[in-house]
């Protein structure tokens, strides 16, 4: 072999190494963030399990989650990913989910609802800071979360769609089981959500560099300005449906500063990425919990498009009356 193969070689080998220690180094910081979320989180329900709090808080979430089809203690596994993140959430879940008979319907229900309303604290700081009203991107985030769930579980029965069990990807072990057991079932379920994470960090990696996220951004940019946008916030939007909130939101907090955007538009962009945002990421995570796709990805699109479509119609049309109604009486 000669020098120069050589010097190949050793350089795929040190970009190879230079990748996954780069992977390594993002699961890990997202892992500890997960962990102190997760760890508190996990004895709290299980303490809760123990003084019998979880059915007594079932009873409260039963009636909201009674009208999507779920259990009342699903409700808590909300609630945890409304206050904190997803990965709250799903660490209740994966504490509560193995005692519950869930179909894959259910799963991709609760799913949804995360995906739509999660770290309302965080992101609705952010929305504000980018200049859209909290309380109305608020009502929208819930609202909406609750609405889809209901179309969805109905439309779910109706199809006969992922009816079949769940498939879980937490250890549920035995129904009776110490302490010891309980501890050792949550230390596996946390290394398989950090398993997840590390994927996931692949899976980013890769899309990104084949184009898909590109192809993304092409495929909607296009579509946004029917939804109340200029060309100047599509993009941006675009990139807070794909990769996030909080990197989208960051553009467009930016462009609000320099004055480009207008209020409505900034209400509009933040409103539609509210909704539906980290379309990869959050998404992946969801299907490992056991969603269904055609729910948490394809269906999250159309609903987040056609509620802000209709926001967009209704604010013309009330601009319109206004105009057409005189200011005063000679």
């Amino acid at each position: 072999m000669s020098e120069t193969e050589n010097n190949a070689t050793s350089s795929r080998s040190d970009l190879i190494r230079d990748v996954f220690l780069s992977l390594l180094r993002e699961t890990a910081l997202t892992s500890w963030e997960l962990i102190k979320i997760t760890v508190p989180v996990v004895i709290i329900t299980k303490v809760l399990e123990e003084l019998g709090m979880i059915t007594w808080l079932g009873y409260l979430l039963e009636p909201v989650m009674g009208l999507v089809g779920l259990p009342g203690s699903l409700g808590l596994v909300w609630a945890m990913a409304m206050l904190t993140s997803i990965y709250g959430g799903m660490a209740v879940f994966a504490a509560l989910a193995p005692g519950l008979a869930l179909t894959g319907a259910q799963v991709t229900i609760l799913c949804s609802m995360m995906l739509i309303a999660h770290t309302l604290p965080l992101e609705l700081s952010i929305s504000k800071k980018a200049g859209a009203a909290v309380l109305p991107i608020a009502v929208l985030r819930v609202g909406g979360a609750v609405l889809y769930a209901v179309l969805l579980d109905r439309l779910c029965r109706w199809l006969d769609l992922w009816q079949g069990p769940a498939r879980l990807l937490f250890k549920t072990g035995e129904i009776e089981r110490d302490l010891g057991g309980w501890a050792l079932d949550q230390i596996i379920n946390l290394g398989m959500i950090i398993l997840v994470i590390f994927a996931i960090m692949v899976c980013m990696r890769l899309l990104r560099a084949i184009g898909v996220l590109a192809l993304f951004e092409r495929l909607l940019g296009p579509v946004l300005p029917v939804f109340g946008m200029s060309r100047q916030a599509a993009p941006l939007t675009v990139v807070g449906m794909v990769m996030g909130l909080s990197y989208g939101g960051a553009l467009i907090i930016r462009e609000a500063c320099s004055g480009k955007l207008d209020r409505r538009e900034i209400f509009y962009s933040m409103a539609l990425m509210g909704i539906c945002h980290s379309l990869v990421e959050d998404t992946l995570l969801m299907l490992a919990l056991g969603g269904r796709f055609g729910g948490i990805f394809w269906g999250r699109i159309l609903f987040s498009l056609g509620i802000v479509f209709g926001i967009v119609r209704l604010a013309r049309y009330i601009e319109q009356r206004r105009t057409r109604i005189p200011t005063g009486t000679a």
